[in-house]
């Protein structure tokens, strides 16, 4: 993938100024012919004043390129193509401007990452744009009691109102809205709906963003940072992190095939802060690993040692660096601690499951080690796994995720995982046992049985006394002919059915990429496509999916 970008087509009002422009020339050039001959001044310019004022219009034109090329745009659309990618489409429907500029803030982060991309309003969209284009992503606004923004009922009326295959369409939603209204984002709903009745597939749930909710956004740039193919986007808002302890760190898998899965015991400093429910996030500020900060302060002859004030908050140099991007060599950034401190821009936060109740008295993390391409340990996983120590801080704050919140207790639940999505299920397990509901079924898959089956003994336990009614395990590595929880979906169909009919939910917790859209293919095959549309219309079909 490159990140050379072409050059921009020109706009409407570019291709406007050049003729406003070429026509002031044409009738300069009129005037002149007319003053040829004429005396038309009392004495002709010296020669120095004739080089002076050619240079000064020189001067002026070149200032003029500039502030054009800086000048931010306000077409309607707006290309960053590259040379060897389909761009992907980011669209805005936007009443007061909001979305607009959350849109262009998305465009911007992706393009940094170097993906293609092409920016519109939602009035520049048809279903020919749709349905050739291979990912899209919308982020639309709700006005009144679930209606779209004005520039989108076109929109609306011509393409939504129209049959349309978008079979070849990867989409996402970031539907803004406000709960006080009773079709909260009711335009972002309508047309995810829309979107999937038509063919298209989601990237990923849709995100709700509820009055500007910082930690929604946040949600929607983890997401986007999967898709960038990178880590490192910075937080349009840092969360406001609270001081928690690591009490506990042990791996779960010693020898397994993957990479290490650890569980983790992290405790608020005050005990008033053990507020969560089962599928509920936590954000984590990372930090760099003491070797590397320290790396970096004696390459640059600085003692990590001096006291920075930053924000009101005073602390060492060492534990700024720590929690913030280093600046790369060649950087100008100067040796005065202070101004390197107040140039700092903060690492991005990682998302984790919870995989605990409150009642546990501490918050449980599962979490697998991550690589990069060179064999380095992943930000996130590399500081809770490796470098993080135990009876030390961790900068944690908890995101309220209703969309993954459990359902009532009489209602039957089925819950589907893999790999440390059992942290997020173990957490509604938990739920579902601590108010007596049974009617519990949960398909588990990972690669051996005897190295991977996190918390194991303790679901083997739920089931010996029927409070996991089902279990279903899928060791993918323990058979030659490897099966999938997809796979055990498809074996058990009769009796999910007859579970759905009952009004059984089903929760998704895991990869993205594999079991989560394996396991809705699989829904979809039992269960049809109009009984999984209507299942995800009642909420009764819900994902955590990364």
């Amino acid at each position: 993938m490159t990140n050379s970008l072409a050059m921009p087509r020109p706009s409407r009002a570019a291709l406007g100024n050049a003729l406003i422009l070429f026509s002031l020339i044409a009738i300069a050039l009129a005037l002149l012919s007319w003053n040829a001959n004429a005396d038309w001044w009392i004495a002709a310019p010296r020669a120095k004043r004739w080089f002076i004022a050619a240079a000064a219009l020189v001067a002026y034109l070149f200032f003029c390129d500039r502030v054009g090329r800086r000048a931010p745009r306000h077409d309607a659309t707006a290309d960053y193509a590259e040379t060897n990618e389909s761009p992907v489409l980011v669209v805005y429907a936007s009443q007061t401007g909001f979305a607009q500029a959350l849109a262009e803030r998305t465009a911007e982060s992706l393009r940094q990452a170097g993906v293609a991309i092409r920016l519109c309003g939602i009035d520049h969209i048809d279903a020919q744009a749709l349905s050739s284009a291979e990912r899209a992503l919308f982020v639309v606004s709700t006005t009144g009691e679930g209606d779209p923004p004005d520039h989108a009922l076109a929109f609306l009326r011509n393409v939504m109102g129209q049959p349309a295959s978008l079979t070849s369409l990867h989409y996402a939603v970031l539907a803004l809205g406000d709960r006080e209204y009773e079709r909260f984002c009711g335009f972002g709903h309508q047309l995810d709906d829309w979107l999937r009745q038509h063919g298209a597939q989601s990237l990923f749930d849709i995100v709700e963003v509820d009055n500007a909710d910082e930690s929604a956004l946040r949600h929607w740039q983890h997401h986007l940072s999967q898709l960038g193919d990178t880590s490192e986007f910075p937080d349009w808002t840092p969360p406001r992190y609270e001081d928690w302890t690591l009490i506990e760190r042990r791996q779960l898998n010693p020898g397994s095939a993957g990479g290490g899965a650890f569980h983790l015991a992290i405790r608020p400093i005050d005990d008033s802060a053990l507020r969560w429910q089962a599928g509920d996030i936590a954000e984590i500020g990372p930090c760099h690993a003491s070797h590397m900060v320290e790396q970096w302060l004696q390459a640059r002859g600085l003692d990590g040692e001096i006291a920075i004030e930053r924000d009101g908050r005073r602390e060492s140099l060492a534990e700024l660096l720590a929690r913030s991007h280093l600046p790369p060599a060649g950087a100008r950034i100067g040796y005065d601690a202070q101004n390197i401190a107040e140039n700092l821009q903060p690492l991005p936060h990682r998302e984790y499951s919870i995989a605990s109740l409150p009642e546990d008295g501490a918050l449980h993390l599962l979490v697998r080690l991550q690589l990069r391409s060179d064999g380095s340990p992943g930000l996130g996983s590399g500081w809770l796994c490796n470098e993080a120590p135990v009876g030390g801080t961790i900068a944690l704050r908890v995101r309220p995720n209703a969309n993954f919140h459990p359902p009532k207790p009489s209602r039957p639940l089925i819950l589907i995982g893999n790999g440390t999505g059992i942290a997020g299920l173990r957490a509604h397990l938990k739920a579902r046992i601590a108010t007596g509901a049974t009617r519990n079924w949960l398909l588990l898959g990972e690669r051996h049985a005897d190295r991977d089956f996190f918390y194991g003994e303790e679901i083997k336990e739920w089931h010996t006394h029927g409070l996991l009614s089902h279990l279903d395990l899928a060791f993918s590595r323990d058979s030659a002919e490897r099966t999938y929880v997809q796979d055990k979906l498809r074996q058990a169909a009769d009796e999910l059915r007859e579970w759905v009919a009952e009004g059984a939910a089903i929760y998704v917790c895991g990869s993205l990429t594999g079991m989560a859209p394996g396991v809705d293919a699989a829904l979809r095959e039992i269960l049809g496509q109009e009984g999984v549309e209507q299942l995800l219309l009642e909420g009764r079909y819900r994902r955590d999916v990364y």
